[in-house]
């Protein structure tokens, strides 16, 4: 019922000295008879607490999460480490499967809950930062949890605006009851972060319904953007999503430099991870954080500047023909005349004319005999003749800056629903003013970059 179930132990059923039967399931005591362990007590490794039991000692680790525009750590999440009488490192879910096994398991998890997270943090010296606590659902679907919590706070001095609770996105299923308790725990005071978003069948709806503080990715979306050029580029949207439902973003499990560049050009709000710091007994220095949220800066200004220039290479001789088509225009000539040097080039999608409302003038202009499996299937929405696209950025864009092109980001194209590039070039035409347009496939550029 206690946040020591994060570290493993519902899934840990092997645990040490007993094993199951094969045809009745039943757990064998391999304890000598007689054998008395000792329960569990508090004790100390310098000025930290630290819980005994059975020859183990169970210690608290603390992982800081940053915050990326305030270049320093604003928050610790909490989880349990422990070693033997010889002072080796043992998984913690084993010492709590052999306080289950021997009936001890909710005493030495509260006393892990009390000693451990809330002492050991409220000895950090600077008294600001939040202590993250991962919690089991069990643990929130019983009615005495948060009173029992508020009261520990309150023993140690640690107000519950100090506390971020987080609940598991795939917790709690879609019951009424379960958001009730989350708002009643809101309500006295803890922040609650919506942990693991992203992950198997999860829904905005559940963020909608439970209106976390703060939502923390899942890891499998930072490996997956690692990986797929396409799902980096989504990245960006879903938090801005969050952000417009009034959440702060977390993004952890960053273990190398790459996954920190890909949230900080996200714009989340808080990183955690191997790459800044691992879990530790003291809490990290300002300077450190300083540090690598500036390096971390630089480096992503140069990132995003090389993929500018490589970007400018690459559609320069767009930007020239259309500005070339653009005064042929004005001089009186076709469309099609206009516009065929910009079809020879490999990337074309279609050209297009708008006139002074952001309808089209005609049909699109294809390169010939370029069309496409992709372009058979959206067969629907390829003649666009008479189409409005006034509220297109290129479009507004082109009309505010007549005579200079003007280039959109990579955005899905509705024409084929690609990913495309439009640059667009508003004109006075003796037809009056018009906006000439090229659809540039990007998919096509983002495969050979």
């Amino acid at each position: 019922m206690w946040s020591f179930f994060a570290c493993g132990f519902p899934h840990c059923m092997q645990a040490r000295r007993h094993f199951y039967t094969t045809d009745m399931m039943s757990m064998i005591d391999l304890d000598p008879p007689g054998f008395q362990p000792p329960r569990p007590m508090a004790g100390y490794e310098g000025s930290r607490c630290t819980v005994l039991y059975g020859g183990y000692t169970v210690f608290s680790v603390f992982q800081p999460v940053f915050s990326v525009s305030h270049r320093r750590t604003i928050g610790y999440h909490v989880s349990l480490r422990a070693h033997d009488e010889h002072a080796s490192q043992v998984p913690s879910h084993e010492v709590f499967t052999q306080a289950a096994r021997r009936g001890d398991l909710l005493e030495l998890g509260r006393l892990a809950e009390s000693l451990l997270h809330h002492g050991n943090f409220n000895a950090f010296d600077n008294h600001d930062e939040w202590l993250f606590l991962s919690l089991h659902p069990a643990a929130l679907m019983d009615t005495s949890y948060g009173d029992a919590l508020l009261a520990g706070l309150k023993a140690l001095g640690l107000p519950p605006q100090r506390v971020v609770l987080e609940v598991s996105e795939q917790a709690g299923g879609e019951t009424t009851r379960f958001a009730e308790i989350i708002d009643a725990l809101r309500k006295s005071g803890f922040l609650i972060a919506l942990d693991g978003f992203g992950a198997k069948h999860s829904n905005i709806d559940r963020v909608w319904n439970l209106r976390p503080d703060i939502v923390t990715l899942d890891r499998c979306i930072l490996a997956q953007a690692s990986e797929h050029s396409h799902i980096e580029r989504v990245l960006p949207g879903l938090v801005s999503l969050l952000h417009e439902s009034g959440q702060l973003v977390l993004m952890g499990g960053l273990s190398t430099e790459r996954d920190a560049l890909i949230a900080l050009e996200c714009n989340v709000d808080f990183v955690q991870g191997a790459f800044f710091a691992g879990p530790s007994v003291e809490p990290v220095k300002p300077q450190t954080a300083a540090g690598l949220m500036d390096s971390l800066s630089a480096a992503l200004r140069e990132r995003v500047t090389e993929r500018e220039r490589s970007q400018s290479i690459r559609l320069a001789p767009y930007v020239k023909a259309l500005e070339t088509a653009a005064a042929q225009l004005v001089a009186g000539e076709s469309v099609s005349q206009a516009t065929a040097p910009l079809l020879t080039l490999g990337e074309t999608a279609r050209c297009f004319v708008l006139d002074g409302s952001g309808r089209q003038i005609g049909d699109n202009v294809l390169p010939p005999g370029r069309a496409s499996q992709r372009a058979k299937r959206f067969r629907p929405l390829l003649h666009s003749e008479g189409a409005s696209w006034e509220r297109r950025p290129y479009f507004i864009q082109a009309m505010r800056m007549p005579g200079q092109v003007r280039l959109t980001p990579p955005y899905l194209s509705i024409n084929e629903a690609h990913l495309c590039v439009t640059a667009s070039i508003a004109a006075h035409t003796p037809a009056g003013t018009q906006v000439i347009c090229v659809d540039i496939n990007w998919e096509v550029a983002a495969h050979r970059n």
